[in-house]
């Protein structure tokens, strides 16, 4: 990924819009204003059990801690306006990019990849998904997310 002209757009997607993707949004969100970059980021699931519902308690817990609040954030599903919309869609994880692949209208024009191949050593590994365990794996999500944010902002500043 590089920058250009066009102000770059990005979607993170998970599966139900309520605890990874919405703290990648959070992660990237924060780490473009750190270094005064602007872009379009927004988050979605492909599935629709969280539509118009909060982020998971402990994602907004986990994202209170780390100084973001997302409390305002709403789950929705992808739209095929979403793959002409955004420059660039990241997969949280190998099922979701997979259902996206599957769902990409023809005329799309979004890039779609899994989001830790922005990270060395963290190529083709999916986020940890937090959601059946405890309090913890929302702090690894969060590590995750994070250094996937820092990565794409260090993309974007090149």
């Amino acid at each position: 990924m590089t920058s250009s002209a066009i102000q770059p757009s990005i979607l993170f997607v998970c599966l139900g819009n309520i605890c990874r993707s919405p703290l990648a949004e959070a992660a990237l969100r924060a780490r473009l204003e750190e270094a005064g970059l602007e872009a379009d980021v927004d988050s979605a699931g492909t599935g629709d059990w969280h539509v118009g519902s909060p982020p998971d308690p402990r994602a907004q817990s986990i994202a209170r801690l780390n100084g973001h609040d997302i409390a305002a954030y709403r789950g929705r599903q992808v739209q095929d306006a979403d793959f002409r919309r955004f420059t660039h869609i990241f997969a949280l994880d190998h099922e979701n990019l997979a259902e996206l692949k599957d769902r990409a209208p023809a005329d799309a024009t979004a890039r779609l990849a899994l989001l830790l191949d922005l990270v060395e050593g963290m190529e083709g590994e999916p986020v940890a998904d937090p959601y059946f365990g405890g309090e913890e794996g929302f702090h690894t999500t969060w590590d995750q997310v994070d250094r996937a944010a820092r990565a794409l902002v260090a993309r974007l500043q090149s």
